[in-house]
């Protein structure tokens, strides 16, 4: 009996910014990038890099990336609302989030 071992390899890459090190053009994309960013004046440019073995279809890899940024956008939003309610209790019961001083610790 023949025994089959599936094998593969998935590399994600997400980059914010050009390395010192990298290519004059590469360089420049990215100061591009930088000043698109402030005249929309919002907004994050970043790039993804995705190699697959065996090789997935570009829908496939687009429709999972679409799913990570839901599923992104879902934690935010918890994020910011647990930090809109912690404001709202900062203002409404300031006393339990005073630092209160013990002295030195011995």
């Amino acid at each position: 009996m023949k025994v089959y071992k599936p094998e593969w390899r998935c590399t994600l890459c997400v980059t914010e910014g050009a390395e010192t090190s990298a290519r004059w053009t590469t360089r420049l994309a990215w100061r591009i990038r930088r000043l698109a960013d402030r005249l929309d004046g919002h907004g994050r440019t970043i790039r993804l890099d995705c190699q697959t073995e065996p090789r997935l279809s570009r829908e496939d890899i687009d429709a999972c990336l679409g799913k990570g940024f839901i599923m992104a956008q879902g934690l935010l939003t918890e994020l910011t609302h647990q930090a809109a309610c912690e404001d709202i209790m900062r203002d409404a019961q300031a006393e339990l989030f005073e630092q209160t001083s013990l002295g030195p610790r011995a």
